[in-house]
C-alpha cells in the first residue's frame, strides 16, 4: 500500500509518499482552506502514486475529522469531507499524534511536541491517546503551553526554558508512568542538555507516524486478526 502523508504547519504543508524520500511543500498560513489544500495536494504530487492519505492536522481531532478550526490557518475545516475531496481513504490525526507515533519504539511514551504551543500524546501497546497537556496550570496563573511554548522560550529566555522543560518532562514522566519522553517539535534541538529519561524526535518522525496510521501489525504465526494501531478518539 502506497501512502501519501501531510502534515500540516502554520508555514507550510509537507508531502511525501512512502515510496520515495523526497519531500515536496507549498507554503501554508491564513489563506490556508482545506480545500486550498486539497488543490495545492493535487498540484504537487500529480505525478505521484499514492492509495491512502495520512494527514496530520494542527489541532482538536475526533473521530469525524478535526474538532476545532486551527488559530493559524483559514476556515472551514470542521466537517469538511477529505476523503471524498481526494477521493481517497483518509485518515486525520493531530499532528503531534502523528509525530509520537513515528517517534515511537516500544513500551510506554510520552511525547512532548516544543513548537508555538505544547502539544502531547502517550503511546502504549499499539494504542495512541492525544492529550492536551498544555492546558494544565503551571506557576502563578499560566500553563505548560505557556511556559514551554514559543512565547515562554521568547519571553522568559533559553536558560529559563530549558529549566521549565526538564522540570515539566521529570513531573509528566513519573505522573504518567511512562518509560521514556521523546522532545518533538521545531524548539526541542534548543533542548540541551536534554532532561533524564528524554531523547529528541527525529525530522521524519512525522512521516514515519503517517505510514504507520495504515500498518496491519502482524506476528509470525500468529493466528488471531494482525494488530492495528489504534487512536483513542
Amino acid at each position: 500500500m502506497d501512502v501519501l502523508v501531510i502534515d500540516i504547519g502554520g508555514s507550510h504543508v509537507k508531502m511525501r509518499v512512502n515510496t520515495t524520500r523526497e519531500t515536496r511543500r507549498f507554503d501554508s498560513g491564513p489563506q490556508l482552506t482545506p480545500e486550498a489544500l486539497v488543490d495545492g495536494v493535487h498540484g504537487a504530487t500529480g505525478d505521484w502514486h499514492y492509495d491512502v492519505i495520512s494527514v496530520g492536522y494542527p489541532g482538536a481531532v475526533n473521530a469525524r475529522g478535526p474538532r476545532a478550526e486551527p488559530g493559524n490557518l483559514g476556515d472551514g475545516w470542521v466537517g469538511f469531507d477529505f476523503t471524498e475531496a481526494f477521493g481517497k481513504p483518509v485518515r486525520i490525526v493531530n499532528d503531534a499524534v502523528m509525530q509520537a507515533l513515528g517517534a515511537y519504539d516500544g513500551g510506554r511514551m510520552l511525547f512532548l511536541g516544543l513548537g508555538t504551543g505544547l502539544g502531547s500524546a502517550l503511546i502504549t501497546e499499539h494504542v495512541v491517546v492525544p492529550l492536551e497537556l498544555g492546558n494544565l496550570p503551571y506557576g502563578d496563573g499560566a500553563t505548560m503551553a505557556d511556559h514551554l511554548g514559543r512565547s515562554g522560550l521568547e519571553a522568559n529566555g533559553r536558560d529559563a526554558w530549558v529549566k521549565d522543560v526538564g522540570d515539566v518532562t521529570a513531573v509528566l514522566l513519573e505522573a504518567l508512568a511512562a518509560d521514556y519522553v521523546v522532545l518533538g517539535g521545531g524548539n526541542a534541538e534548543q533542548v540541551e542538555p536534554l532532561p533524564p529519561g528524554a531523547r529528541r524526535g527525529g525530522n521524519d518522525d512525522a512521516f514515519t507516524g503517517g505510514v504507520r496510521l495504515w500498518e496491519e501489525l502482524v506476528e509470525p504465526h500468529d493466528r488471531r486478526p494482525p494488530r492495528v494501531w489504534r487512536v483513542v478518539r
